[in-house]
């Protein structure tokens, strides 16, 4: 059978939680699914999808915008589409939907758009949420990741018999093949006390992810023994006002900012614990890096969260904002040894039941194939 040919158009300029999934698929969806990639590049601007995806043999066209609405992208997308004319387009957030729909590329292939949730980080950002009410009704599929965020397409009106729930993916061995000597070596380069318990958090810094709940809970750990110390992975726009945050409460020497990293993973190899603080979440890429991994997790229950782990079987789960009980969380996990073991032995079994690249991959290609039918 001949493999459905796939143009996938999506904003990132390097692996964030989208771009990672996408990589994920094209891999294991080969012989399939042959997967192009269709970015957004600006003069001068560096791109780590593309130099990743081509490592990976992915066939990805950068295609030149002077801005946020340059509406020549309009023409060159459609100039693409008729070029490689795919059996099905794809897209990724709510830019490339509305730019679908605008280039009326849902009326040349079947469209499956991937819903990720929303952030609000300014006017421009917001403009482009509310045209996605317009954008997703004209899509044959939307895939969501959280039952939440389900709910949330319905009430924008999207058809509920179009949308399906489909949770990220992650290797089962992700996270389980670093060294002594490099974790060693990595927390002396970060500053890391040798008796230093590590709480790592890892994902775009950004206010739905509400570092500050998790620095304000840091400060209340402060004066234990052994010490703690914060690792934040990632980058964004709340950088400025965390840093802030750290100073104001005094963690200047016990929190570490490592700012934008090609893989997170040796990060996860020197951390005792991770946290997510998020207030909205869809099916966190961080969490299943955690479960995979084997690090214990303290969550909040937003979103996806409670459809992946479960509170005191494969984590600690607590209400998003709650300081004092994300504090009391971070201080049983790091005290208690055998719960810490036994929260982290169970998420990786879920992770090997429900949370494997194949599985997700066979999900997505049955979508594919009845689409393009």
């Amino acid at each position: 059978m001949k493999p459905i040919s796939l143009l996938a158009i999506l904003e990132a300029t390097t692996i964030t939680g989208p771009a990672k999934n996408l990589l994920q698929f094209a891999q294991c969806a080969r012989g399939r699914v042959d997967v192009a990639i269709a970015v957004f590049r600006r003069e001068g601007q560096s791109n780590l999808l593309l130099e990743t995806a081509g490592r990976l043999a992915i066939p990805v066209h950068a295609l030149p915008e002077a801005g946020r609405f340059d509406r020549t992208v309009i023409r060159a997308l459609r100039s693409l589409a008729g070029e490689l004319k795919p059996d099905l387009i794809q897209s990724h957030a709510v830019k490339s939907h509305f730019l679908v729909r605008a280039a009326g590329l849902n009326r040349v292939s079947p469209w499956v758009a991937f819903h990720h949730g929303y952030t609000w980080p300014d006017l421009r950002a917001r403009v482009y949420n509310h045209l996605d009410r317009w954008s997703l009704r004209a899509a044959q599929r939307v895939l969501t990741v959280s039952e939440p965020f389900r709910m949330e397409l319905i009430a924008r009106g999207v058809a509920p018999e179009h949308i399906e729930v489909v949770h990220n993916a992650i290797n089962a061995q992700w996270g389980r093949g670093g060294q002594p000597e490099a974790a060693t070596e990595l927390r002396a380069k970060l500053g890391v006390a040798p008796d230093a318990r590590v709480v790592l958090i890892v994902g775009r810094l950004s206010s739905e992810k509400d570092h500050r709940t998790l620095l304000e809970a840091m400060g209340r750990l402060q004066g234990n023994t052994p010490p703690r110390h914060l690792l934040i992975v990632g980058d964004g726009p709340e950088r400025p006002r965390i840093e802030r945050t750290v100073r104001e409460l005094g963690l200047a020497g016990s929190v570490t900012l490592t700012g934008q990293v090609p893989s997170a993973e040796p990060y996860y190899g020197i951390a005792d614990i991770c946290v997510l603080s998020s207030l909205s979440e869809g099916s966190p890429n961080a969490l299943l890096e955690a479960m995979a991994a084997g690090v214990p997790v303290v969550a909040t229950a937003v979103g996806g969260v409670p459809e992946m782990v479960s509170h005191d079987e494969s984590a600690l789960l607590v209400q998003p904002g709650d300081c004092q009980a994300m504090t009391g969380a971070i201080a049983a996990l790091l005290g208690d040894g055998e719960l810490a073991r036994r929260l982290a032995a169970k998420a990786r079994e879920v992770v090997l039941e429900q949370h494997t690249p194949e599985a997700r991959t066979q999900h997505l290609v049955g979508t594919y194939c009845r689409l393009v039918r």
